[in-house]
């Protein structure tokens, strides 16, 4: 590898000023490929969200209970004890 010149180098994947260039590029292209399948997702979800719309489904509603079923069950009971003391509180 003595013989190699820094083009060379830059190209072989070994070390580039103390950076393992294999390594580094591997992980560049793991999260772009990430990123390519998160877009593919969230197009998939906003499909999803348009078909719950056209069967007549409150899309922020389904949102809403996503939200409540990541969350622990005592949780959910605390928020909803408190929703209903404040509007118990303001007359609602």
């Amino acid at each position: 590898m003595a013989d190699e010149t820094p083009a060379e180098e830059h190209n072989s994947g070994s070390s580039v000023g103390g950076i393992a260039a294999d390594r580094l590029r591997s992980i560049i292209e793991r999260v772009e490929r990430l990123e390519e399948e998160r877009k593919a997702l969230g197009s998939d979800i906003k499909d999803i969200f348009a078909e719950a719309k056209s069967a007549g489904f409150s899309v922020p509603t389904i949102k809403q209970i996503i939200r409540i079923r990541k969350q622990e069950p005592a949780d959910v009971e605390e928020q909803e004890t408190l929703l209903d003391i404040y509007k118990r509180a303001l007359g609602l």
